[in-house]
Parts: structure tokens; sequence; C-alpha cells
């Protein structure tokens, strides 16, 4: 079956979905550091977080160009996916990787809101991107793993039921890759939490309801190994490109936003006796974010179109997250401009999906790693670290 990348009755139903959420509920979630629970319900209910999962498990089984037309209309709207999206780019290590038992017991209940998978265990304080450096270890000891160690910007961890964990079960072998003897495993954290699991919250520049977690001889049955021992790097890397590409949809979604409030505002206020949109000071950088969105959309949809056709585009996904990602900055930076001093004020809403774009020129990974991407993979040039 063959999909329209622009998935309207999807939009559209999102669009309703987040009409119910306004600015003022994400005003108040981000004032109490609120985790935004009644929004994640609904959209479990209404399906869309579980497009991705497989009809036969109880989801929507839609294409990844389907979770990003979710995606982009949810930060359009003025909202953000942040609290949920992780559902989304952590599911295919499981759907691809997982045993026949292991999705069997978890996807029905992912599906249908029961479970939540929204924790991703792989920064640690000390390595940060260099994932091959990360300390935390599991041991096995007959039938289970004995996980010790740390990570950090574990976000959602205390408003999840599972985690995938990233971890090393064996040191590397000589002459072997410095990622060999890394392992994923599933962590029921409903189990785990006082077993030798600690959450702690860290509070940020904006409300990602992120955490630090502690493994202190936490233990992780056996069977909850994802995939074969050792091999945990490669499943993990496996869902890189569809995490670039789900947070690439959101970047657009939210350069959208920012546009479509600043041409709003521009109409509207009045100066010196006229709209001040009638100034080509305020027309001319609204146009500008207006044509680096459309070009960045346009990699979007390219990457999209190739990840859906069965392809690997390593490129492409990495070239979307980084354009997607400054068109949304360069939009946020517009839209701030352009509202003056009332972009400060917290009713408009625009400091707070200003203070929300600007992640994305680091997380999930930083503007600077894909241009080192790019240069060694896809131009040749010698690798820098």
């Amino acid at each position: 079956m063959t999909y329209s990348l622009d998935h309207p009755e999807i939009r559209d139903g999102v669009t309703r979905l987040c009409a119910g959420f306004p600015g003022s509920y994400w005003r108040e979630c981000d004032r109490e550091r609120a985790y935004p629970t009644r929004f994640v319900e609904a959209l479990t209910r209404a399906g869309y977080l579980s497009a991705l999962i497989p009809e036969g498990f109880g989801g929507l089984g839609l294409p990844l160009s389907a979770a990003c037309a979710i995606l982009e209309e949810i930060h359009r709207s003025g909202g953000n996916a942040a609290a949920c999206h992780a559902q989304m780019y952590t599911m295919g290590t499981l759907l691809r990787h997982g045993s026949p038992d292991q999705k069997a017991q978890y996807l029905p209940g992912i599906a249908d809101g029961s479970l939540r998978l929204q924790a991703f265990g792989v920064t640690e304080p000390t390595s940060g991107t260099d994932t091959a450096a990360l300390r935390t270890t599991a041991r096995l000891d007959g039938d289970r793993y004995i996980v010790n160690g740390q990570k950090i910007w574990t976000s959602r961890a205390e408003h999840s039921d599972l985690m995938i964990l990233l971890c090393r079960t064996a040191p590397p072998a000589e002459g072997a890759k410095k990622t060999d003897g890394l392992s994923v495993l599933l962590v029921d954290m409903r189990e785990a939490v006082g077993n030798g699991l600690t959450i702690r919250p860290l509070r940020a520049m904006l409300n990602h309801a992120t955490t630090e977690v502690f493994f202190d001889d936490m233990t992780v049955p056996a069977e909850n190994l994802i995939g074969e021992a050792g091999k945990g790097f490669r499943y993990i890397l496996s869902g890189m490109n569809a995490e670039r590409i789900l947070i690439a949809a959101e970047c657009i979604g939210d350069a959208k936003w920012f546009i479509e409030r600043a041409t709003a505002y521009a109409k509207d206020r009045t100066v010196f006796g006229r709209p001040i949109g009638q100034n080509q000071g305020i027309q001319f950088p609204i146009a500008k974010a207006y044509a680096n969105l459309r070009a960045a959309e346009l990699t979007l949809r390219e990457a999209i179109r190739l990840y859906d056709a069965g392809e690997n585009p390593g490129e492409e996904a990495n070239l979307a997250k980084m354009l997607c990602a400054d068109a949304s900055w360069q939009a946020a930076e517009m839209c701030m401009q352009t509202h003056g001093g009332f972009g400060f004020a917290e009713e408009y809403d625009v400091e707070r999906k200003f203070r929300e774009a600007r992640l994305y020129q680091v997380a999930p990974i930083s503007t600077n790693l894909i241009l080192s991407y790019l240069a060694e993979h896809v131009l040749g040039l010698p690798r820098s670290y």
C-alpha cells in the first residue's frame, strides 16, 4: 500500500485534538514544570502514539511519513511532542531487533496505552556523544543481568514504564571496534525503581521532564536482552535515521508556528500609524524565514521518501535534521524580534517556544556532529575524532 507524504486526514485529526490544548495549557505545564499527562493520554486514546506499531499488535501500522505528520502538526499547533516522541523513535529497536516473545509481551500494551515506552538510556555524564566510552555495565549472572552505572538527560524516565538501555556487557576484543560489547536491555522500570534504579529530576531551561538515572546492582532478566549481546550499538544506530527525520518534522512544525505568529502580529501591530508588517525591516526577515523553511521542508520530504521506500538515507536524514533545526531557530529569532518586548511576555507563547526551539541545535545530536558526519562519510574528508 502506498501513502501520501502529506497524510491530510491525520493532520486534520491531530490539529483538532491539539485545539483542546491551547497555549494556556502549555503555559501552565511550563510554569509548574508538569508533564502534559492529559495531552499524552489524549494522543494515546486517538491511536497516534501507536502509529508505527504493526496492526497485528494493536497499532496503526503506518509508515514514518505518518509519524512525521503527527509530530509536525503538534508543533505547528503550539504544542510540544517531546513529552511522547520517544515512543516513536525508540520503537524501531524493539520492532526490528526484539524477539517474537518480547514483541508479543510488550507491543500490545504500548499500543493501547497501558504501557509507556518513553525512556531512552544512552548518554552518560562522562561520555556525552562518545557512546563507545560509556561506563554503564551489565554483568550476566545466571538468568539475569546486574546493571551498574549512570545515565543523564534520560527524559521522561519518571513518566515511562519501560526503558531502552544501552550498556556494556563485555569489553571490546583487541583489534575490534570500540562499540563492540555494547548491548541493549529492555528495562521494566515499574519493578526496578527502588530496587537498584534511582531517578533524579534535572531542572533545565525548558520543561522537558529530563532526569539522571542511577543503577546500583539493578537486575534485569536475561530474556530482556534485545537482539544479540555485544551488537547493541548497531541496533541503536539503525534507528537514528528515523529519529533525525522525526525530530526534523517537529522543527518544521515549530518554524511554521513562528512564521504564522509573526505574520499575524505584523499585520495587526500598529506603530507610527501603520502596521509594522508594512516595513521591509519586518517583512524581509519573515520572508527569509519562510524561504529557509521551504528549502528545509523539501530536504525532509526527500529523506522521508527514501526511508519509506526501504532505503537507508543517512545523508538525507542528517541534512534534514540540521537544516530543519536551523530553519526553526531562525524563525524563532525572527518571531521574537517581530514581537519586540511582547515576545518576552509569557501570554504570547513566543518565549516558551523560543526556548524549546533552541534545544534542537544540540539534541538529539548537535549540528557540529552532523557536519562531521557529512565531512567524513559524504565528502570523504579525514575523520576528525
